[in-house]
């Protein structure tokens, strides 16, 4: 009897440490996919995580074709105008971000990054072309994406692209709420940012003025073949979520930019209207 009573309780310590086991692993897993802002190593998380969206699936119903002329914002620049420039235009070098208004993995890039590139745009040492895609719309459905990114490009026209797209990733929805589909709230974040909640702002919101540009930067996206977003670009070479084998922070950016620029001088043209 004390045999059978000592095999019971050896089987008990041993479901008892298995069970242990297993809490370690759903906790460990748990805690890989938790998103803080703050700790940089969760952008390598976030590529991860972009790589998904961008592969999980094609154009849905949210990157349905758009009607009408396609008409660039005021200042876009590069080819087919698909790019909002930040920063001054002689700047040494130049950082090409591809993002997604509702992507949670551009959010944490942008949160852990933004003083860090608002310091080198700022400086002279660089400048940013933003461009714009559409992959949760496609991957999830909705609008928000296309509609946050034609509210973005009428903040463009108002020559306050940067602080605008600023808010948005401050005040990003969750992935799968379709919060910013809605005109209303885009205006209401527009009030935010000094100067942008105007007449003009509203009706190029409402209208869509930009929805066509939207689409064929979503394409222009698709036909680059890229990974997912964000997709970041030092002087044309991917740094997220790493470059070689050192991991993004704003550390390292401040690095890798100091490094490109060796022997040029900063840029001082005027600042473009959209980082105003």
């Amino acid at each position: 009897m004390s045999e059978k009573n000592h095999d019971g309780r050896r089987a008990a310590r041993e479901r008892l440490l298995q069970d242990r086991e297993l809490q370690k692993a759903r906790d460990k897993r748990r805690r890989l996919l938790i998103v803080s802002a703050a700790v940089v190593g969760v952008l390598g998380l976030a590529a991860v995580v972009g790589v998904i969206a961008a592969n999980s699936g094609g154009k849905g119903k949210g990157d349905s074709a758009s009607t009408g002329p396609v008409t660039a914002p005021s200042g876009a620049e590069g080819e087919d105008a698909l790019a909002l420039p930040a920063g001054v235009s002689d700047a040494p070098s130049t950082l090409t971000v591809w993002e997604d208004f509702r992507c949670p993995a551009c959010a944490q890039f942008e949160n852990v990054m933004r003083n860090t590139i608002h310091e080198l745009t700022d400086s002279g040492q660089l400048k940013v072309e933003y461009r714009l895609a559409t992959i949760i719309d496609g991957n999830l459905g909705g609008n928000g994406s296309r509609r946050a990114a034609n509210a973005a490009a009428c903040a463009q026209d108002a020559g306050k692209f940067v602080p605008y797209h600023d808010v948005l990733y401050q005040n990003q929805p969750p992935e799968t709420d379709d919060a910013f589909a809605q005109n209303g709230r885009l205006i209401e974040l527009a009030g935010k940012v000094q100067g942008l909640d105007t007449p003009a702002f509203r009706d190029c919101v409402e209208s869509g003025a930009h929805d066509s540009w939207v689409e064929k930067s979503g394409e222009a996206f698709h036909k680059g073949d890229f990974k997912g977003t964000p997709t970041v670009l030092l002087n044309g070479q991917s740094i997220f979520p790493q470059r070689g084998n050192e991991q993004i922070s704003p550390e390292n950016l401040k690095k890798w930019v100091t490094e490109a620029n060796k022997g040029k001088k900063p840029g001082t043209a005027q600042p473009s209207p959209s980082g105003s």
